[in-house]
C-alpha cells in the first residue's frame, strides 16, 4: 500500500473588501470551508494559461500571439506585419 504524503498548510493574512468576504460567505453552505474554496480559487488561477489582455498593449498582444504560432507559417507573417504597424 502506498503511503500518502500529508499536505502541509500555512496560515496567511490577506486584506480584502468586507463586501467581497460577505458575498463569499453567503455562497457557502454550513459544511463548506472558506479556506478550501479560497485554495481552490487560487489553484484555478495558477492553472490558467490565460492573460488579461485588457491590461496589455496591442504590441504585447501580438508578441504573445507570435510566441504561440509556428514561425514558418502564414500566421507568423501576418503577426509580423501587425507588429510593424503597431510599432510605428
Amino acid at each position: 500500500m502506498k503511503r500518502r504524503t500529508k499536505t502541509k498548510f500555512t496560515q496567511i493574512h490577506v486584506s480584502i473588501p468586507v463586501r467581497t468576504l460577505e458575498d463569499l460567505d453567503e455562497t457557502l453552505d454550513f459544511n463548506q470551508s472558506r479556506s478550501r474554496i479560497i485554495s481552490k480559487l487560487i489553484e484555478n488561477y495558477l492553472e490558467q494559461d490565460q492573460v488579461n489582455i485588457g491590461s496589455m498593449t496591442k504590441r504585447q498582444i501580438v508578441i504573445s500571439l507570435m510566441n504561440q504560432v509556428d514561425s514558418e507559417g502564414p500566421e507568423y507573417v501576418l503577426l509580423q506585419s501587425l507588429l510593424q504597424i503597431f510599432s510605428k
